[in-house]
């Protein structure tokens, strides 16, 4: 993606693209002159918003795109993603009408994503040259972590296990400088990782939790947490077929951390950041964890075991509670944990939570300034009762509640794993896009990580 973004004044030659409403369109048509007019009365255009008419330079006067637009701007904040995948191969740029060509540069260029690991499915180049008043330096940084998230979630599970998710992390902070360790098998009961063990036991591929470092220990601490799940059967309480089709998925929290540890590690961000993965697979065999089961946690709660597919927050429990203990300055855990977050609010608003009040404004306030969805649910403490067991000191799913506030009750569990940090935030993610939209074509998606790159910039510096 960040091939398709160049700078204007490093090529000989671009095609125009002119964003026009129905009223400002004659104008246009004007100043290109020769017969533009003419072409788009034929053609049936009139400036309606999301369609675009390719305009040859016919009589000697020089080819340009239309793009139609609201009124009062772009319909969608990367509308422009729509000509990236429709365009003829060859160099563009934006010209007049674009009130926020950073915007706009980024919607084209996270439309020209491909997925080619296996299949070349892109060959086309198409490029987007843009000016000074677009940074380019940011705008690399941003893709470079969403194509990482993308990758990894889009890479099935023969050759996305625990070891490969693991290995990634490893990957990431050796070549940028960081260190750290992989915690594996019996290993994990050694190290006390019990649940994250217990989780991934039942699996041929051990399981494994990654934990590594970049920065200086002086600087402030963030540490991202993600769940790790590379393949989720339901263990047990095993899921029916289709609800399996997209579990190689299950990663995408761990993917999405990856991404935005990518962008503050590029953007050499002033903090000492450490990502935390717990990497397993969710299988069935003799050795699987049970329904009813109790297991111990690094925390030291005991927890009732109410549903084999509830895993990816026991595996966070023990994650959340080691990043814990050392009091981060900002602890982020991401995770594709409830479908109850997707009736809430579909796949394309994942909802967050936190108990300080500051940080989830400013996290509002960044997702709303660059165009990055997100809605903040509440850790209402009422429904820590439908966590309750009889046996245990907490059950993982929600026993009580009829069913109700899945999403909230998974966080309320998490938080159950964190009594130290003032500043944690979980985010419960879909990360897929079911279809091509702009700006995110179908396939693994990144969430959240570029509100949470722009609020950590802001917070500690400015790339």
């Amino acid at each position: 993606m960040r091939a398709s973004i160049v700078r204007k004044s490093d090529i000989s030659d671009s095609t125009p693209i002119f964003a026009v409403t129905e009223a400002t369109l004659p104008d246009v048509l004007a100043g290109l002159g020769g017969s533009a007019g003419n072409w788009c009365a034929v053609h049936g255009f009139t400036g309606k918003p999301s369609t675009h008419q390719l305009v040859p330079g016919l009589s000697g006067e020089r080819a340009a795109v239309l793009f139609g637009i609201e009124e009062n701007g772009l319909a969608h904040p990367f509308a422009l993603g729509l000509l990236a995948r429709v365009l003829p191969a060859g160099d563009y740029h934006l010209a007049e009408g674009f009130s926020d060509p950073d915007q706009a540069a980024l919607g084209f260029a996270l439309s020209t994503y491909s997925f080619d690991r296996y299949a070349a499915k892109n060959t086309k180049i198409c490029r987007l040259a843009v000016g000074e008043d677009v940074d380019l330096e940011r705008l690399g940084i941003v893709l470079d972590g969403v194509r990482l998230a993308r990758d990894l979630i889009n890479t099935p599970a023969n050759d996305m296990g625990p070891e490969e998710l693991a290995a990634a992390v490893q990957s990431l902070f050796e070549a940028s400088g960081g260190s750290g360790r992989i915690v594996a098998g019996e290993d994990l009961l050694e190290e006390n990782f019990p649940m994250v063990h217990a989780v991934g036991r039942a699996s041929l591929r051990a399981p494994r939790l990654a934990d590594f470092s970049w920065g200086s220990e002086t600087d402030p601490r963030v540490t991202l947490v993600g769940k790790g799940v590379a393949f989720d059967t339901g263990g047990l309480n095993l899921k029916p077929g289709s609800s399996m089709s997209l579990m190689k998925k299950d990663m995408g929290g761990a993917a999405n951390v990856l991404g935005l540890a990518s962008m503050i590690i590029a953007a050499k961000l002033p903090v000492r950041l450490r990502v935390i993965v717990p990497c397993v697979e969710n299988a069935v065999s003799g050795n699987a964890f049970r329904p009813g089961d109790v297991l111990s946690s690094r925390k030291g709660l005991t927890v009732e075991i109410g549903n084999t597919d509830a895993e990816g927050r026991l595996v966070l429990a023990d994650a959340l509670a080691l990043a814990d203990e050392e009091s981060p300055e900002l602890l982020v855990d991401m995770a594709t944990l409830t479908g109850a977050a997707r009736v809430a609010l579909g796949p394309d608003l994942p909802p967050f939570f936190t108990t300080s009040e500051k940080l989830g404004q400013e996290i509002a306030d960044a997702a709303k300034d660059i165009a990055d969805p997100l809605w903040r649910l509440p850790l209402w403490q009422p429904y820590m009762s439908y966590l309750d067991s009889k046996i245990a000191d907490i059950n993982h799913i929600n026993t009580t509640g009829a069913g109700f506030a899945g999403s909230i009750t998974a966080a309320l569990f998490l938080s159950r794993f964190v009594d130290k940090t003032e500043n944690w935030v979980h985010f419960d993610i879909y990360g897929w896009s079911a279809s091509d939209k702009p700006g995110k074509p179908m396939g693994g998606e990144a969430q959240g990580i570029r509100s949470l790159f722009e609020l950590i910039s802001d917070r500690y510096a400015t790339v």
